[in-house]
């Protein structure tokens, strides 16, 4: 690859790494701050609505284990363009959505799209950009996928506050076309990409996969990880509308700021753990996120959003680490255990969105931050049984 095409190419590619990571968190999770409208304009109730939340999650889980593959075989730049563009069409039918079946269809063809594009953008990624390149785009690409996340649910929030829920998938869907177009404009053709024909050979390594007990703690933390953030900030949303508070979605979509404390800690978990080991790293994210939750159940509104911004540190810390271990626990075909990492992620997502709300109806927020707390316990046991050192400080 020419010294030229490293300079000039990869600020395109870092360019469009970034638009094609915002778009795809930007339409993953920009229902969860308007399950609450969402709820009273289609006549259902919050498990219901908790579907338009868990739909994309539960595709995507469906969908990681096999896009590496494909990607290996066909190629990068067509798939991360093509769904880009192909996203719009779902999105903007979401806003003509007559009632919660069609919006939840609607939101999982959207979840079988977006691994198309976060997946392989990160395969690219590593097949287009050497040394410092590969490390600047690779935290540009992160940053991306957290205001992706957090702007989603803003967005929708505030354009649902000003002109109702169907303005908001209109908005998101035209912003969707925007960032797509730029990813089609800048992203180059892929050009050290090796066919393989690695399809059956990926499938023949699951059971490898998944008798390696490092590798099922790992996904064990993975389900974890985002069954507590799906579980905490889907059910914390119906408690802020409620009275006392009755914040309308304009100030629930807010909330998600403290997401952006992620941008901060991810890259420090990551060297924590090179220093201290991972199961020290995870005591010390359990502790976060145990507080944080404590924390939540105070009265104060600023005092929840302190805890919620400590369940995001310990959580996304909890991400940083069990994604390298995974790299660092499987024998081989790590792209495929890593794809299996993705799938109990999103799985766990899916689960948190739709189990904890018989608790909710229970026993309200508390119920729903006791779940959270037993099931980042029963990861914490997990790792601490099976993540045993794989280097001097594993």
């Amino acid at each position: 690859m020419s010294s030229r095409f490293l300079s000039g190419g990869s600020r395109q590619i870092t360019i469009a790494a970034a638009a094609a990571g915002f778009l795809t968190f930007t339409n993953m999770w920009c229902t969860q701050a308007l399950l609450p409208v969402l709820g009273a304009a289609l006549h259902a109730t919050p498990a219901q609505t908790g579907l338009t939340v868990t739909a994309p999650l539960a595709a995507t889980a469906v969908m990681a284990p096999l896009i590496g593959a494909i990607s290996d075989r066909f190629g990068r730049q067509r798939f991360i363009a093509g769904a880009a563009l192909l996203l719009v069409i779902p999105t903007l039918l979401a806003a003509a959505s007559v009632n919660l079946p069609m919006l939840i269809a609607c939101r999982f063809t959207q979840g079988l799209l977006l691994p198309f594009i976060f997946i392989v953008t990160i395969a690219y990624i590593g097949d287009e950009l050497t040394g410092q390149a590969t490390m600047r785009c690779a935290g540009i690409y992160t940053a991306g996928t957290i205001l992706g996340g957090f702007s989603g649910r803003f967005i929708a929030g505030l354009v649902t506050e000003a002109f109702g829920w169907r303005a908001a998938f209109l908005c998101i869907g035209l912003l969707t076309l925007v960032m797509a177009l730029v990813v089609g404009a800048l992203l180059p053709k892929e050009r050290n990409f090796k066919p393989v024909r690695g399809i059956a050979g990926a499938l023949r390594s699951f059971p490898d996969h998944l008798s390696n007990p490092r590798l099922l703690a790992t996904y064990a933390v993975g389900f974890g990880v985002l069954f507590s953030l799906v579980t905490a900030f889907t059910f914390i949303n119906f408690r802020l509308a409620e009275a006392p508070y009755n914040l309308g979605p304009a100030a629930l979509g807010s909330i998600f700021v403290v997401y952006l404390g992620g941008v901060a800690i991810s890259p420090a978990a990551g060297r924590l753990a090179a220093k201290h080991g991972h199961r020290a790293v995870m005591a010390g994210a359990l502790a976060l996120v145990l507080s944080g939750l404590a924390l939540t159940l105070a009265q104060p509104l600023w005092v929840i959003g302190l805890g919620l911004l400590l369940v995001c540190c310990g959580l996304f810390t909890e991400q940083a680490i069990a994604t390298g271990y995974t790299s660092l626990a499987a024998r081989a075909a790590k792209s495929t255990a890593v794809g299996l990492y993705v799938t109990c992620y999103y799985v766990g997502g899916s689960a948190g969105g739709t189990l904890p709300a018989g608790t909710w109806h229970a026993s309200g927020w508390p119920g729903c931050a006791a779940i959270t707390a037993a099931v980042q316990l029963a990861a914490f046991a997990m790792a601490m049984a099976f993540w045993r050192p794989l280097g001097p400080r594993g």
